[in-house]
């Protein structure tokens, strides 16, 4: 199992939403965070409104998901979130150990 991190534009929330849900994700995290990357104090665009690098909304969404669906969330995230410009975001995968449904108690791949 593995845990997908992703940075993403806001506005592109849906977008992804909808194609993960396409290719088989069941359920998904999402947080509201500000932060910068190679920006370099260039500005971007966020709802009509300007902003330094210094701290761009973005949202963050966690993602576990089974080995064998791994590439094919990537590859929806990235096809989803995808504007061109600069700022579109980042994917992580890290390792998942082990997980568990709290309601039913099962464990593994059958908690996702």
């Amino acid at each position: 199992m593995k845990l997908i991190v992703a940075i993403i534009k806001p506005f592109k929330l849906d977008d992804v939403r909808e194609a993960l849900s396409a290719v088989g994700v069941a359920g998904i995290t999402v947080t509201d965070v500000k932060g910068f990357g190679r920006q370099k104090g260039q500005t971007e665009i966020y709802r009509g409104a300007e902003y330094s690098a210094h701290f761009v909304p973005k949202s963050k969404l966690e993602i576990a998901v089974p080995d064998a669906l791994v590439d094919p969330t990537m590859e929806a995230i990235r096809l989803a979130a995808n504007t061109g410009k600069i700022g579109d975001g980042k994917i992580f995968v890290l390792d998942l150990e082990q997980a568990m449904r709290i309601r039913t108690g099962e464990t593994g791949e059958s908690a996702l």
